[in-house]
């Protein structure tokens, strides 16, 4: 046996070698096969993307005009003071430039939206791969949508969740990144983005919630709205307060980690109270009736697109006075109300005896029967005649007692009928006193109307067109043709004067009758409103105590058909005041806004002016599209004498002094305040319009189907009480006025006379002593120079 050659590999090691080798060189053709792979699914997913851009692009939304970005805004109406008003539309935004929106704001949305969207060029790749670690660790999850997929979404794209749109996404947001700077593209963000309650934009958010403007944010509130855009009802302030709070205080934490903010001002903000206004705030200014004026005259000229190119429409309306004038009429509505029977509950519901199932039917019912203003809705718990125990719809439990219970004695009575019988379950309403008491009313059935305008110049300065927008959208200011009663006679004396009668003129107060021969119809026998005939009285004093028999024998003298083209003069309708006697006691129809219009004539001097609403109307950048200027009074305008609007002033200022308004100088003491109070026959109508030199004003109180106010009830007692609490805050500081007295007009013995009848043979011997003593009638002689002038007998 020999030895093994040295160079012989034992066949043991040779065998164990080999497989060996043949692993690891399978194991690196693996490789290279996976590496193979992987690089040509790569390169097959680039293509695919390539061709899908190819095919995509072309399909995607020209976004250009982003570059120019106009979105729909709202048309807003606004008072002369440029305060808001009323706005109109799908959408409110308010578009703010970037430059505008306060870091604050901007800070609170980049720390809960895209914290580095300064620094990605459209796609946050961190920010995706941060989220799924959320995601597979069920942490909170910051999200991975930037604020550039949030604009390309929300403005091109539908919501639906499709492999196809998240493409269209992304290429939409790459194409957003060339196109427009970061700053555009978060200017566009934060003015489109709905934020709930209809606001769009952070904008009209802060005024929609907070009532404040964008700029004047705190860091509380700006973390407040900036949780809206994630889920604007989850997260609403007004419905989900214990969310959104919650929310909050998530983001304001973000500020601080991103160090937009101090822990300072992160503690203060967490510990700030929040003001969110709430859906029936009572602070806005009640001008519903002219917005929707302007909303219908936009419309006319701008169709549709009035609604969204985001018009800014400045009224002449002042805010305060509009203010004043629409408590003042539901004031006196509602004084008026105290005054009727108790018509009953609105509805009865049956509370459930669980807490929760009656909370439930509470809440229900209140949401059927809203508040109307500062008249309440209530749900009766307990009731008997000397208290009632009642729950809001906010859960406040209200208790009225004494007083407070008057208005609806009969419903508490044990013999009230069923229908009007207070008791559990019955949905009431209630107002609350200035002494903090509860008082029990209803919602009243009576309207109103109330206009006041600069009589200089024709601009509205107040318009409430009914007691409440909501419950009656019909405007009675423009809308409502009435009869004027016995605030229709200046008219007729002004015609008087043009045909030689005068303010010392003495008229009998005597009974008149005309039988059928002479109406033409009934037999006609006109009263006065207090029954009572006192004999010949001067024609000042026949106005000023409203006597229809003076009016009557005045029309008579002055001829019907000629007094019918004289008050077109003030531009009344002829048609509506046809030529008979009757027109004497404002028998026609008018506006409340015809009347306003009509009574300045006498307050500026004899010039007819139009009324007008609208002084300027801008775009949404301000540039002005049409201007209004207040016409200045000049003699084209003129549509009676001076002298004659001069004398007819003295008499109509003879009414609020020691007339049928005489509570107008009493309460305001002050003598420059003119006008006449009208009831109509039956008292159908109340009224009294009357001026200041620098502002006229009209209130209209009657019933929209017409049926008796009640026998008491006169133009003095209902809307001469409005027309006062208006005047005491609108003629605050407004100096007394005195009147010019105009070239033709000469005074003697204390009366207004035109020239030519003063000189007149015996005018002296009129002796104007009726002032002396004002409630007793006197006959005054006149002198027999000129058959117009005589002592007017006709009918006696």
């Amino acid at each position: 046996m020999t030895d093994p050659s040295p160079n012989t590999v034992p066949k043991s090691a040779s065998t164990t070698e080999k497989p060996k080798k043949t692993r690891w060189h399978w194991l690196i053709r693996l490789g290279i096969w996976t590496a193979g792979l992987m690089l040509a699914g790569v390169a097959t997913l680039v293509l695919l993307a390539g061709m899908a851009m190819a095919v995509a692009f072309p399909n995607l939304p020209d976004i250009s005009d982003l570059s120019d970005y106009r979105p729909k805004l709202p048309l807003r109406v606004y008072s002369a003071e440029g305060k808001l008003i009323g706005e109109f539309g799908e959408e409110r935004r308010h578009l703010t430039p970037i430059k505008d929106i306060p870091k604050v704001m901007k800070d609170a949305v980049l720390a809960i939206e895209d914290a580095r969207f300064y620094e990605h060029g459209g796609v946050d790749y961190k920010g995706i791969l941060r989220a799924a670690l959320a995601n597979l660790g069920r942490i909170k999850s910051q999200g991975a949508s930037t604020i550039t997929m949030q604009v390309a979404r929300n403005v091109y794209l539908t919501s639906e969740k499709t492999y196809t749109r998240k493409i269209y996404e992304i290429l939409l947001t790459f194409k957003l990144e060339h196109l427009l700077s970061k700053d555009q593209i978060l200017e566009i963000y934060m003015n489109q983005i709905f934020l709930g309650n209809r606001a769009y934009g952070f904008a009209a958010a802060a005024e929609s919630y907070f009532g404040k403007s964008l700029q004047n944010l705190t860091v509380a509130e700006a973390a407040m709205l900036a949780g809206l855009p994630k889920a604007p009802s989850a997260y609403n302030p007004i419905n989900n307060p214990k969310r959104a709070r919650s929310r909050q205080l998530y983001i304001i934490e973000r500020m601080l980690v991103n160090g937009f903010i101090t822990p300072e001002q992160a503690d203060a903000a967490k510990l700030e109270p929040l003001t969110v206004k709430s859906n029936s705030d009572n602070t806005r200014i009640h001008a519903e009736f002219v917005a929707e004026t302007v909303r219908q005259l936009m419309f006319a000229q701008y169709g549709d697109a009035t609604y969204t190119r985001g018009l800014n429409v400045y009224t002449t309306l002042n805010a305060d006075q509009q203010d004043t004038a629409y408590k003042a009429l539901r004031r006196g509505i509602m004084n008026y109300e105290l005054r009727q029977f108790y018509r009953g509950p609105e509805k009865f519901v049956s509370l459930p005896g669980d807490p929760q199932a009656m909370d439930d039917v509470i809440d229900e019912v209140l949401q059927e029967h809203p508040d109307n203003g500062d008249v309440m809705s209530a749900v009766v718990l307990e009731a008997s005649p000397k208290k009632i125990q009642a729950i809001r719809q906010n859960g406040e439990p209200i208790e009225i007692t004494g007083d407070g219970l008057k208005a609806a004695e009969s419903g508490l009575s044990d013999k009230a009928a069923a229908n009007i019988k207070i008791r559990r379950g019955a949905v009431i309403r209630v107002v609350q006193t200035p002494k903090k008491t509860w008082s029990i009313t209803q919602l009243p059935e009576v309207e109103g109307a109330f206009v006041a305008l600069d009589p200089r110049d024709g601009s509205i300065k107040a318009m409430v067109g009914g007691f409440d927008f909501e419950k009656n959208k019909f405007n009675h200011v423009t809308q409502a043709w009435r009869q004027p009663g016995s605030s229709f006679k200046p008219f007729i004396y002004s015609a008087a004067l043009e045909h030689g009668i005068t303010p010392a003129t003495v008229i009998n107060d005597s009974p008149l009758f005309f039988d059928a021969g002479v109406t033409g119809g009934q037999p006609w026998e006109p009263k006065n409103y207090d029954g009572k005939f006192e004999g010949p009285m001067t024609m000042r004093r026949g106005l000023a105590k409203s006597k229809n028999m003076i009016s009557i024998r005045i029309l008579a003298t002055v001829g019907a058909q000629n007094a019918q083209d004289w008050i077109t003069r003030f531009g009344f309708d002829p048609d509506k005041h046809p030529a008979y006697l009757t027109m004497a006691l404002g028998a026609g129809s008018v506006t409340p806004m015809q009347m306003a219009s009509a009574y300045a004539v006498f307050a500026n001097g004899g010039y007819r002016v139009n009324p007008w609403l609208i002084s300027r109307v801008t775009d949404q950048k301000g540039n002005v599209l049409s201007q209004m200027q207040a016409p200045v009074l000049d003699e084209s305008m003129r549509t009676i004498d001076a002298r004659n609007a001069f004398v007819m002033g003295s008499l109509l200022q003879e009414v609020t002094r020691s007339g049928t308004a005489a509570s107008a100088q009493a309460s305001l003491k002050r003598p420059d305040l003119y006008g006449k109070t009208g009831t109509t026959n039956d008292s159908l109508d109340a009224w009294f319009a009357g001026y200041q030199p620098s502002l006229m004003a009209v209130t209209w109180i009657g019933y929209d189907t017409p049926r008796k106010l009640g026998a008491r009830e006169t133009g003095g007692g209902l809307s001469l009480p409005v027309w006062i609490e208006f005047m005491a805050q609108a003629l605050k500081n407004v100096p007394v006025m005195d009147p010019v007295v105009p070239e033709g007009v000469i005074n003697v013995g204390g009366e207004w006379f035109y020239d030519e009848y003063a000189g007149s043979s015996g005018i002296s011997s009129l002796g104007m002593t009726h002032d002396e003593n004002p409630d007793q009638p006197q006959v005054i002689p006149m002198p027999p120079a000129d058959e117009k002038r005589r002592i007017l007998d006709l009918f006696r």
